[in-house]
């Protein structure tokens, strides 16, 4: 709701001793341009920008938006920046407190203010994926005869989680998880600015990159725990912030693994080399690794991936779907909760049969082409669809499978100089032995001879 006056003397005191407010509230940026990423969302003309009232002249008003994005990524900064750089009323409501009587007290409010005083509403909305459909519902007169403009919050997919006429009075505007560099930008300016830390402690680099993996993107947690270790070393009398201080203070111990040195790429080798041989348990230690190291989900989920095809194939089919699945889930929950559906992949991919011959045929196939050994198409499988195709010989000659009780033609579709070349060679290995059974019955049928 609209500050009270026990709140907005909270905040006056707040301006005065910003000290007594946490971290990552005094580094609230204060304008549009101090916000660190989500650029794309920032451009000129943008809805954000026209919100605040840059480019919202004219027959055509800024509109509602709802903030998609994972926590820590400026959701609720960016609407903070919103009511401190607008003229417009600013009504904030979390849907976690929120019923459907403060939704219409202030719709009520808005259209008084617009009707009395010509003043519009902007009402933040926090979590809006907690209030129910006819919660929601309350919210559509208001925001389709713009009688306030909705900012409102979600971590949730939108799509499940927001009714769809809301969603199309709305723009939806997805936000990024943070780069490192991102939230290494907002330490370093937490650590001199004076409404940070003033130049009270330093940060190493051994301990920035701690506090990078433990922050994970998200610039609210970075923050928090730089402020309890830097509490902590200014207690020892220190004045700069000690790797086994951080270790210390949050409770977690610095895995020793280097995302962008030689250990990124050994502990993601072992990874794949594990699942590769079966062995479940070393599997899992290396992604507790990986994970544990802050590395980026999308970064093992692609690995994954690449595993079901090149080790695992044909041996069992639901391998790579599998991989696949678990690489969307990963974009769109991200960590904490990404951990279990890696953890799921990982042991499906470990425990499956394994075969390689999807990997070794197309390695075969490509030498051959890089030597050369391509050679013209056979003309009765050209194009014979273009006039005067058929004075070439283009699809002369063309037997049509489906004409043939068992489906197979008996006739020559690699070009003359690899007819005789077998690139694939099945393995027994679970689900790959009925191919190899189809393989060798149709190269039978088609007369191939044999190598």
């Amino acid at each position: 709701m609209e500050p009270d006056l026990f709140t907005a003397a909270a905040e006056e005191r707040q301006e005065k001793d910003p000290t007594g407010s946490p971290l990552a509230v005094r580094m609230r940026p204060r304008t549009l341009d101090e916000v660190v990423g989500q650029q794309h969302l920032l451009k000129p003309g943008s809805p954000l920008r026209r919100l605040v009232g840059q480019g919202a002249k004219g027959p055509a008003g800024p509109s509602s938006v709802i903030l998609w994005g994972p926590p820590g990524t400026g959701k609720t900064t960016l609407a903070y920046v919103v009511s401190k750089a607008t003229d417009k009323r600013f009504v904030e409501l979390s849907a976690i407190t929120a019923g459907v009587k403060e939704v219409r007290a202030v719709i009520d409010g808005a259209r008084r203010a617009s009707g009395g005083y010509g003043k519009e509403t902007v009402l933040f909305l926090d979590e809006i994926h907690r209030f129910s459909k006819a919660q929601q519902d309350s919210l559509l007169p208001a925001v389709e005869n713009r009688w306030v403009t909705l900012i409102a919050a979600t971590t949730e997919n939108p799509y499940f989680s927001v009714i769809s006429p809301l969603l199309s009075r709305s723009l939806l505007l997805t936000l990024e998880p943070l780069t490192d560099d991102d939230v290494r930008g907002l330490l370093r300016r937490a650590l001199t600015e004076e409404r940070g830390l003033n130049g009270a402690v330093a940060l190493p680099e051994d301990t920035e990159n701690h506090l990078l993996r433990i922050a994970g993107g998200d610039a609210r947690r970075a923050l928090t725990a730089l402020e309890a270790a830097a509490g902590a070393a200014l207690d020892k009398g220190e004045t700069e912030i000690a790797l086994t201080t951080l270790e210390e203070t949050v409770d977690r111990g610095a895995v020793k693994y280097d995302r962008d040195g030689d250990q990124h790429y050994d502990v993601a080798s072992a990874l794949i080399k594990s699942i590769r041989g079966s062995d479940v348990d070393a599997a899992l230690h290396y992604l507790a690794r990986m994970i544990e190291a802050g590395e980026d989900p999308r970064f093992i989920a692609r690995r994954l991936m690449i595993s079901a095809s090149e080790d695992i194939g044909l041996a069992d089919p639901q391998a790579l779907p599998i991989a696949v699945a678990a690489a969307q889930a990963v974009a769109m929950i991200g960590f904490p909760e990404a951990a279990l559906t890696l953890s799921h992949a990982t042991i499906a991919l470990a425990l499956a049969p394994k075969s390689n011959s999807a990997t070794t045929a197309i390695g075969a196939a490509l030498d051959d082409v890089r030597k050369g050994l391509a050679g013209p198409v056979p003309p009765h499988l050209r194009d014979g669809h273009y006039k005067g195709a058929a004075k070439l010989g283009h699809a002369q000659g063309y037997v049509y499978p489906h004409d043939l009780t068992e489906g197979i033609a008996e006739q020559q579709y690699a070009p003359d100089a690899i007819k005789d070349r077998e690139y694939y060679t099945p393995t027994r290995h679970g689900a790959e032995a009925r191919y190899a059974d189809a393989v060798e019955w149709t190269r039978q049928h088609l007369g191939r001879k044999r190598s």
